[in-house]
């Protein structure tokens, strides 16, 4: 056997069996790669590579946009932008029978968007939602599910942090402004196809309609979300103009975040500490995620895996159909018990080579793998989103699987028509010929 196929097997042998035993991702990653350096010390230069990857991985000027996205979500998640946007969706849709399902669907759909956070959606809007829908006949475990799969939503509408790691790991093939506008019409299926079900399950409960809500309270609702929504189109468009780049826009979604928290008296400077603080905390776990991951990446192509791997899917599969199917599949049973972000920056590099052999565009595969990992965070035993929903509405995870399955094979669907009708991704990015 020879010395690069036992260092494959030690590098993810020792992963998944540290993974099992509860050693944290980032400590996890860190470790199965530090070993399999070792193991090549004669042709590697030493154990300090793997501190030089782990720097150089974040030394990068798109991941600068990270921690300004985050503070920009903890201010819009301080600054009680998701009651505005609640009201705002409860106008447009909270009359329909059981309408209080697809207003946290939007909801969800437009908060999750301006933060960039599927955790501050499912947190912001979970609180606020949970007892209105049980006060209207939804059962708490409903509510939850309906919450958990909603929030994954902003992960694929712009602004997104996990759009932007993914641009790193593909190696500059997919730029974050494609991503960004090519997030659009997946997300947007992804919250038609969630509320399709949940029209389902109110028809068949007989969920009384909503009240009807006069002209002049959707305009009021309107006018008092509107900068809140505002934030999208400055975003976003300014990056598709060329105006900033997504860092800089970062930067602008801070300053416009405060602001807005300013003017609707819901941030004072005595809530800046712990603001700052939180923003810190989270920014910190995810730049050692990365930087772990960036360190694994650099061993990958090191020991050649992508080529490997190419070259077994091309040469085992001949049916792109299929190939496809399995790259789904795996990333479907990845999503379950690895976080997005190391996720993305693992196993990018080994399947983008695949996919880019068969003709797909490197921006369409950036859609493709976070809706994949978007219906893992739903899922147990590591379902970050799973754990927060049903943490925020107070009951077990366990109540949670059995109503959350619909949304889940909805949610399914659309990654099918996603992957096999590129137009959906790619439309918008060559409209706008990014």
């Amino acid at each position: 056997m020879s010395i690069e196929l036992i260092s494959i097997l030690l590098l993810f042998f020792s992963f998944f069996v540290l993974l099992a035993y509860g050693l944290p991702v980032a400590y996890s990653i860190g470790t199965a790669t530090t070993l399999t350096i070792l193991l090549n010390i004669a042709i590697v230069p030493g154990i300090t590579t793997v501190a030089q990857r782990m720097t150089t991985g974040i030394d990068s000027f798109a991941l600068l946009a990270i921690p300004f996205f985050v503070l920009a979500g903890e201010l819009m998640n301080r600054g009680g932008i998701a009651n505005r946007l609640i009201n705002f969706a409860k106008s447009l849709v909270g009359s329909l029978p059981g309408g209080l399902g697809y207003v946290n669907i939007l909801a969800a759909m437009l908060f999750g968007a301006i933060s960039g956070s599927a955790v501050a959606a499912a947190s912001a809007i979970g609180s606020v939602m949970t007892e209105r829908m049980e006060d209207e006949g939804f059962p708490r475990p409903f509510s939850a599910a309906i919450n958990i799969s909603s929030s994954t939503t902003g992960l694929l509408i712009p602004p997104s942090n996990v759009l932007i790691v993914y641009a790193l790991a593909s190696g500059g093939t997919a730029s974050v402004a494609a991503l960004f506008v090519a997030g659009y019409l997946p997300g947007i299926m992804v919250g038609v196809s969630l509320m399709i079900v949940a029209a389902i399950w109110t028809r068949k409960q007989s969920i009384k309609r909503g009240k009807g809500v006069k002209l002049s309270q959707l305009w009021s609702d309107f006018r008092k979300s509107f900068f809140s929504l505002l934030m999208l189109i400055i975003i976003v468009g300014g990056i598709i103009q060329g105006v900033f780049t997504a860092t800089e826009a970062a930067a602008v979604a801070v300053l416009y975040a405060l602001i807005l928290g300013v003017c609707y008296r819901t941030i004072s400077a005595k809530d800046l500490p712990s603001i700052l603080l939180s923003s810190a905390k989270t920014t910190a776990i995810v730049m050692f995620l990365i930087c772990t991951s960036m360190a694994m990446s650099w061993l990958f192509s090191f020991e050649s895996i992508p080529q490997l791997m190419t070259g077994f899917l091309l040469d085992t599969v001949s049916n792109p159909i299929l190939i496809f199917l399995i790259i789904n599949m795996t990333l479907l049973v990845v999503g379950t018990f690895m976080d997005m972000t190391p996720a993305i920056l693992i196993f990018t590099p080994i399947f983008l080579p695949v996919v880019t052999e068969l003709g797909m565009d490197p921006v369409h595969f950036g859609i493709i793998i976070v809706l994949n990992l978007c219906i893992g965070l739903c899922t147990p035993p590591v379902g970050t989103i799973l754990f927060v929903g049903a943490g925020v509405a107070k009951i077990s995870v366990s109540k949670v699987i059995k109503p959350l399955l619909p949304f889940l094979i909805a949610m399914i669907v659309v990654l099918i028509l996603i992957t096999y009708f590129e137009s959906i991704s790619m439309f918008l990015p060559r409209m706008f010929e990014l």
